[in-house]
């Protein structure tokens, strides 16, 4: 891939080396950056606009992002296309709404049965993770940062109970990543659409299930309106990560000094994501029961199928795709350390504290 100046001045994106100099000269760099969900949505879309604006403040302004919500510059699952075409110099948004390029990018933002959001940035920054994702962005002329997770996710808002395997067939199910391949082995009609469509096909009829994120989204996008039965927790989507995605020329144009601030900022905003998840969660949640929603957990044979249906699904991708079975590898090697950590220590602490 040709590089492509991505440095902008006022409104337009210049051509390769029109306006360059000047805008280097003036130390400026503003840059459009499209992002996935809705731009105010609490957590996944402030997420996006905590890190424009840290950047900024940072930098002093010699590096400025104008952010987009989904659908206004580009189409919500087609950020990370922009950004690889150079349409966009930067994009922000979970890395598995661009899966259908490589399954393996499901394991950048999360997969069934697997690691916590703590977990999951312990294995990006230590376990060999990050250079993993690194390598395999690279095929596509991108870099990826890490830049917060919505932690352990609901498992949806049901219209009748789920009381059975049985009562999951022929369901039409809103939910996306690799759950909706474990429910589509449990007959399921999962269907994945952009997160502003949920309420009106949940309302409409046109699908009997959604799974969105927890307690203050599903909250703020109206869910409980419809439905009051929650289904609690996401065996299938344990956390959610997600990610500024940079064009790689784009990166590579970035001085030092911009590039570690990008990488800061980034950082700062998944630390204050994490933290509104985890607040705005429990205030909602209370909220909704007081409301009247009913939360659930699932029966023990429905969450039995559903790890069954997710060790075949990863046997199949593993099997097809070398970046899965490489990426596999090394999460799987990190979870099973930290899944018993985890039953020696945070299971008796939160049984403990009652």
């Amino acid at each position: 891939m040709h590089r492509r100046t991505f440095l902008k001045t006022g409104a337009g994106v210049t051509a390769a080396g029109a306006v360059a100099s000047p805008a280097i000269a003036q130390g400026k760099i503003r840059w459009n950056l499209p992002t996935a969900f809705p731009k105010n949505a609490p957590g996944v879309g402030t997420n996006v606009q905590n890190f424009a604006a840290r950047v900024a403040e940072m930098s002093d302004g010699r590096l400025t992002f104008t952010v987009y919500g989904a659908g206004e510059l580009v189409p919500p699952f087609g950020v990370e296309d922009a950004v690889q075409q150079g349409n966009a110099p930067v994009g922000h948004g979970p890395t598995y709404y661009a899966a259908g390029k490589n399954p393996a990018l499901h394991w950048f933002t999360g997969v069934p049965f697997g690691m916590t959001s703590n977990e999951h940035v312990a294995w990006l920054r230590w376990g060999g993770g990050q250079a993993i994702w690194d390598e395999i962005y690279a095929q596509r002329n991108l870099k990826p940062i890490y830049s917060g997770n919505s932690n352990t996710q609901s498992g949806g808002w049901f219209k009748k109970p789920v009381e059975s395997v049985e009562d999951l067939k022929g369901l039409n199910m809103r939910i996306a990543g690799l759950g909706g391949e474990i429910y589509r082995k449990l007959g399921v009609n999962a269907v994945l659409m952009p997160p502003p469509e949920i309420f009106q096909a949940l309302q409409s009829g046109a699908i009997d299930a959604a799974e969105w994120v927890g307690p203050m989204l599903d909250q703020a996008f109206g869910l409980q309106k419809i439905s009051d039965l929650c289904y609690m927790p996401a065996f299938n989507e344990p956390g959610a990560g997600l990610a500024v995605v940079f064009n790689a020329d784009a990166w590579a144009e970035l001085t030092p000094d911009l590039r570690a601030i990008c990488e800061s900022a980034a950082l700062t905003a998944a630390l204050e994501v994490q933290a509104q998840f985890d607040y705005f969660n429990a205030k909602a949640f209370a909220e909704l029961k007081a409301q009247g929603v009913t939360f659930l957990s699932f029966p023990d044979d429905v969450v039995a199928a559903q790890h069954a249906a997710w060790d075949e699904v990863q046997d199949d991708l593993a099997l097809n795709n070398p970046d899965v079975a490489m990426v596999r590898e090394s999460y799987d090697a990190y979870l099973a350390q930290a899944r018993d950590y985890a039953v020696a220590m945070a299971l008796p602490l939160l049984a403990g504290r009652g």
